[in-house]
């Protein structure tokens, strides 16, 4: 079936601003263009107190012409990938650190010698230090392409303090690792090669050949192992908070996507602190199920399949209540609060909507009312707001939106 250009434009346009939060979205609306019709953008429900209205700083570049952000602690300091003037298409960029105008490039394992090498960043901790996965300029032994950057390097997470990038251990028999999150103890979060090889593994995530395992690094680098749910055998870890508690998901490696393109779980985990995981359940649909976010009082946000429209919703999730849908805006087809700090203390949750035609929106969700983030910014405002990655205590968003027709990764300051 022929598909008109200015949907191809879409997709790809889908594609390359949810590159790490939920990449998996872009083939949803590959499928949902093409049958859904365009529905009108209208304003979400009656708020139940005054939504805050927001300024939009731009954060800039590595000198390339795009950027992403993905992440800001209480301080301010936000944290996000960014083409340098080597890097184009999208997919391609490197780390960056930026405070108060300046931008920082925090590099890659690869160093100076690896100049095509690409790395990309979690959200900052308390200390400004980052996790980070990155190339190391290695050729993959298998041909995985295990940090999605499409090079088919080694791929390792790090982290990142005071300009020193220190490489993370790998499970025995693992090549590969990923680190997403750290709290303010300096623990960190992401998954890990094992070294079983699965050949059921490929046709879910391309070239991968060893599953994978959720894992936690001690502020000493140690590897800790985290439980799957029974029967399942890979997942990942996202986010995690200052009580040690983690959320994530696992599921078949037949089944289950590996970040950070493709995120689709089966079951939406939390590990206590104990290290047991509870399975949060899901909106009825057809199983896909993430936690990515957990903030200091317990309380997750992530994504899943809703019986109502077999639409992927953004959920909310507590112990006294369970697995809430937080809604949609009208005519949105995906909802989602990406990974890794998509939700505050204050219950303030962040993320975005896409419609059936493909169009993206950055959202924020106040007392569970989900709003268009673009209707709180100025009407004359140069930008338009795609999606929103990251929200401190403070009230400050992260994420990445089109001005002058780039991509941009963008800080949204609260105006109280």
């Amino acid at each position: 079936m022929n598909t008109p250009l200015g949907a191809i434009e879409k997709r790809r346009n889908a594609m390359i601003v949810c590159r790490r939060l939920f990449g998996f979205l872009a083939a949803t609306i590959a499928v949902l263009v093409t049958s859904i019709a365009a529905s009108s953008l209208l304003l979400g429900p009656a708020m139940a107190k005054p939504a805050p209205s927001y300024t939009v700083t731009d954060l800039g570049t590595l000198g390339g012409t795009y950027s992403y952000g993905y992440g800001v602690n209480n301080a301010g300091v936000v944290t996000g990938g960014a083409a340098t003037p080597n890097q184009i298409g999208g997919l391609a960029e490197t780390a960056f650190l930026w405070h108060r105008g300046s931008i920082t490039d925090l590099g890659t394992l690869g160093g100076p010698e690896c100049p095509t090498c690409n790395s990309e960043t979690g959200p900052p901790n308390a200390r400004d230090e980052v996790p980070i996965f990155s190339d190391t300029g290695k050729v993959d032994p298998n041909n995985e392409d295990f940090c999605a950057f499409g090079t088919h390097l080694q791929c390792l997470g790090a982290i990142w303090q005071n300009g020193i990038l220190t490489a993370l251990t790998t499970l025995v028999g693992g090549n590969n690792d990923s680190a997403f999150g750290i709290n303010n103890q300096g623990e960190v979060v992401g998954w890990s090669e094992n070294g079983t090889h699965d050949s059921t593994c490929s046709p879910s995530t391309p070239f991968q050949v060893l599953r994978y395992e959720p894992v936690k690094w001690g502020p000493n680098g140690e590897i800790h192992e985290l439980p799957l749910l029974g029967g399942d055998t890979v997942g990942f870890a996202f986010g995690l908070n200052d009580n040690g508690e983690i959320v994530g998901s696992t599921g078949l490696c037949s089944n289950t996507t590996l970040p950070p393109i493709v995120p689709a779980g089966q079951h939406a985990v939390l590990w206590r602190k104990d290290g047991s995981a509870i399975d949060l359940g899901n909106l009825g649909g057809p199983p896909n199920n993430v936690a990515t976010s957990i903030n200091n009082r317990g309380e997750v946000v992530g994504t899943s399949v809703s019986s109502k429209d077999d639409n992927i919703h953004a959920f909310l999730w507590t112990q006294d209540t369970g697995m809430q849908d937080l809604g949609t805006l009208p005519g949105a087809v995906v909802t989602a609060a990406p990974c890794c700090n998509s939700i505050n203390d204050r219950g303030e949750v962040v993320g975005f909507s896409i419609d059936g035609s493909g169009n993206i929106r950055a959202v924020l969700w106040q007392d569970k009312v989900e709003m268009d983030l673009n209707t709180l910014i100025p009407a004359d405002s140069p930008w338009y707001l795609q999606q929103a990655s990251s929200i401190n205590d403070v009230g400050e968003i992260v994420g990445s939106g089109l001005i002058n027709g780039n991509v941009h990764a963008f800080l949204a300051t609260p105006s109280r």
